[in-house]
């Protein structure tokens, strides 16, 4: 008996790697796996001075995984006990109407959060996109990827109005969407990306002209509004074998009288800060809070971090993001709103909750705060 269940064993193990080298050699032949910079590219990347052999480098030594190995933490995820990591239902959301982004007001700064990362920010009289997830499936393999929480989101896509800036934080699967980004890309006037992720939107067929890459404190200016690169501490890939190929960044928007800090994906580092110090206070910073957990304590914030960084940049409010969407850690899917919603108030810090497609308008009136994620 005892050998037969270790033949069983080693079937069932044999089998998940076979489907795991098939799904992978799948994902290779996929578009979703984007492009690759040229050795032109690839050679200007070295000027930017966090770019070695072949690789971008953050400002402080970083590392990816900091108490399991990749196999262990994949292995926990796919058959590991999971407590509370799913909710019980779709979570609340308010459809957003298009029409409603086209009125504005002179001054007016207005942030909708979609869900994880993807959020719009109309500022300076512009629409700004940041990581436009809009996809209910994530990657190539939607049977491996996460699910995300709900069937359809606060708008789509194709029910966008024409978007003057699509801002990419780096090249993950729940931040840089192939199907959004074929169904927007005719829609988008410039897509800001950090160093080598604009391969990827050239393969997908975005015109070259709407494409450019900005290394960390590079800035463009639009009508009334700068577009800030700023630096972030993360990694990047969306393969086997191009791990930190591209740059990763977090985004600075300012007008002449308000400013918005868009944190990205990260670890906690001395780079909110500075951060803080070159280009606040902001308004309104949107702040990864959610996929933590002590194997990848590096590259993922505490919410109790994420707290601390809101205070390092002075910003007078903060929206947890990176949340609310997929489950990609194994916390509560509502452990890290709640843990950074207990901290902001110990620090007095105000913190904004708002629902899925609920509009946040700066300056004018309360903040959304109801605790629906309870």
């Amino acid at each position: 008996m005892r050998n037969f269940w270790r033949v069983t064993g080693w079937v069932a193990l044999s089998i998940v790697v076979l489907l795991v080298v098939a799904g992978v050699a799948f994902a290779q032949l996929s578009p979703e796996l984007g492009g690759k910079p040229t050795e032109a590219r690839r050679a200007a990347y070295a000027r930017s001075g966090h770019y070695q052999e072949g690789e971008f480098q953050n400002l402080v030594p970083t590392e990816v995984m900091t108490g399991s190995s990749t196999f262990a933490v994949f292995w926990q995820f796919l058959f590991g006990k999971k407590t509370n990591t799913q909710p019980p239902g779709p979570l609340p959301t308010q459809p957003l109407d298009s029409l409603s982004i086209t009125r504005k007001t002179p001054g007016m700064v207005r942030v909708t959060w979609f869900g994880h990362s993807a959020s719009l920010v109309e500022i300076g009289g512009h629409n700004i996109l940041l990581d436009p997830m809009l996809s209910v499936k994530m990657g190539p393999l939607s049977w491996v990827t996460p699910k995300r929480y709900n069937p359809s989101l606060a708008i789509t896509a194709e029910q966008l109005p024409p978007i003057d800036a699509v801002l990419i934080s780096h090249d993950h699967y729940d931040h840089l969407d192939y199907k959004t980004i074929v169904k927007l890309k005719d829609k988008v006037a410039n897509f800001y990306v950090p160093l080598g992720v604009g391969a990827h939107l050239l393969a997908w067929g975005v015109a070259p002209e709407r494409v450019h890459e900005l290394d960390w404190r590079d800035s463009v200016q639009l009508p009334a509004l700068t577009i800030v690169s700023t630096p972030a501490r993360h990694f990047s890939g969306r393969g086997l074998t191009n791990r930190n190929s591209t740059s990763w960044s977090s985004w600075v928007l300012k007008t002449p009288t308000k400013r918005v800090f868009y944190s990205g994906d990260g670890g906690y580092g001395p780079h909110f800060q500075a951060i803080g110090q070159q280009y606040g206070p902001f308004d309104l910073a949107l702040l990864e809070c959610g996929q933590y957990d002590q194997n990848w304590a590096q590259i993922h914030m505490m919410p109790e971090q994420t707290v601390q960084a809101a205070l390092d940049v002075r910003a007078k409010a903060f929206l947890p993001v990176h949340w609310g969407a997929f489950t990609e850690a194994h916390h509560p899917w509502n452990g890290s709103v709640k843990r950074a919603a207990a901290e902001a108030a110990r620090r007095h810090l105000p913190i904004t909750t708002p629902e899925l497609g609920q509009p946040v308008t700066v300056g004018v009136g309360p903040l959304p705060q109801q605790r629906w994620w309870e």
